[in-house]
């Protein structure tokens, strides 16, 4: 008997753009933004997310979803949040291209007025699905290696190791022939993001440079580079800061499915759009890599990782996750990935809970201990829930009135009390000088003899 899908967590790495540096000792972001190619591939996985998980003749067609494709989609059903830094202006187009195909416009997205008027939604009917976003100085989920001291030292300790150092010889001849393809850019083992994502962004868009490009050099350039963030995004204790990008993702991750499985939260898609980063981490804290070598380094642009809540048959009903991974456009459906050590399909929910739960970082507390920083935001959970959220707005928003009220009510006392002294001062005045006072008025009313 197939299983229900309760639920799915939707990891999306963002889709193509224009060329994006990074400080390959800091990870400090450039600028970038999205192009038509990636808004493309980006709405093609949205499109197959729809047909996998809406259709209703699909097998894994999720619980309590619409079975008619005209109905617009609750919006209390989906939660989507969206990274802010770094490539979060890609990011975020991606997600709303993402969205554009798996939510399309529906002739039934209206409403009638009052007198009796019926307004479609703009473009034929566009269903408006909110993005959550937070800024990105504050974003210790999505963009949890910047700025965390403890990441900056794993960097140096792997840039200063042996492996690193034999793989950056082995690649001499490789940085001798490229570059005169890269303009001045640093050709070394540790700038090779930089060097690759140049190559790769100047092969797609510039036709020019495309004839130029020796055969096999980005293949070349894209090996070094799957090496490169590999070592750096991973670490050999799943609790090691290497891991950094898979611990902070992990707790919403974990949090969505205690939502999902919960029969009276609505939820039942969570999706997140990010960068590559917690691909890497994911793959090696799950331990995918001992059965699926090939996907160690860089996943390819709209790629997805689908964590799909599954009730088993009766009569224990038990709860099982299945996850699986379609690497960009080079995948046409999803592969089944062998999580943690298991051989079938799917692991019990609460043994994947329990295995990982001690290695997420749930807050920016932990955050900044897990980095040895000295960093506080207010809003210390990035991936709260909207009730959580709705809950900490109304406490900051009673707060801020209070003081507001408070405020006024000094303020309110201070003039009463500055215009009583005024006024007590006045009456001693007339009462001291009141004989002259009189004189002076009647002597300018003609009274005086």
């Amino acid at each position: 008997m197939q299983p229900q899908v309760l639920g799915v967590l939707v990891l999306a790495r963002n889709g193509d753009r224009t060329g994006f540096y990074q400080d390959p000792y800091t990870y400090e972001p450039s600028f970038t933004e999205s192009t038509p190619l990636g808004a493309v591939e980006s709405f093609q996985l949205g499109s197959y997310l729809k047909s996998t998980y809406l259709d209703s003749s699909s097998p894994l067609h999720i619980l309590d979803m619409p079975l008619d494709p005209t109905h617009p989609i609750p919006p209390n059903q989906v939660h989507v949040h969206a990274k802010a830094g770094g490539e979060g202006a890609t990011v975020f187009d991606s997600s709303i291209a993402l969205l554009q195909g798996m939510f399309p416009p529906t002739q039934r997205n209206k409403i009638t007025l009052a007198n009796g008027t019926t307004i479609t939604s703009p473009l034929g009917g566009y269903q408006y699905v909110p993005v959550e976003m937070v800024p990105d100085s504050s974003d210790s989920v999505l963009e949890s290696w910047v700025d965390c001291a403890a990441f900056k030292k794993h960097i140096t300790k792997v840039y200063n190791s042996e492996e690193f150092k034999e793989k950056a010889r082995d690649a001499k001849h490789f940085f001798g022939s490229v570059h005169d393809y890269v303009f001045g850019r640093p050709t070394t083992l540790e700038n090779i993001w930089n060097v690759y994502d140049y190559l790769n962004t100047e092969l797609t868009y510039n036709q020019t440079f495309a004839f130029r490009l020796p055969p096999t050099l980005i293949e070349q350039a894209r090996a070094l580079a799957n090496y490169h963030e590999d070592a750096v995004f991973s670490d050999k204790e799943v609790g090691g800061i290497g891991n950094i990008a898979g611990r902070t993702i992990l707790h919403p991750i974990l949090r969505s499915f205690e939502r999902i499985a919960f029969d009276d939260d609505p939820l039942r898609i969570f999706l997140i759009e990010t960068s590559y980063q917690p691909f890497i981490s994911l793959f090696h804290m799950l331990d995918v890599l001992s059965s699926r070598p090939d996907l160690a380094g860089i996943p390819n642009y709209a790629s997805a990782l689908s964590f799909e809540l599954l009730r088993g048959p009766a009569p224990e009903f038990r709860d099982f996750v299945r996850i699986k991974f379609k690497n960009g456009t080079d995948d046409s459906e999803f592969q089944t990935l062998r999580v943690l050590g298991h051989e079938d399909d799917a692991i019990p929910v609460t043994e994947f809970i329990y295995r990982l739960e001690h290695y997420a970082i749930p807050d920016t507390k932990q955050w900044n201990s897990a980095c040895g920083n000295n960093r506080w935001f207010p809003f210390e959970n990035t991936l709260s829930t909207a009730t959580e959220q709705t809950s900490m707005m109304a406490v900051i928003l009673g707060t801020l009135s209070l003081f507001a009220f408070a405020m006024f009510a000094l303020t309110t006392f201070i003039k009463h009390t500055i215009t009583a002294k005024r006024a007590r001062r006045n009456e001693g005045m007339v009462e001291q000088h009141g004989s002259y006072a009189t004189f002076v008025i009647n002597e300018k009313a003609g009274l005086l003899p």
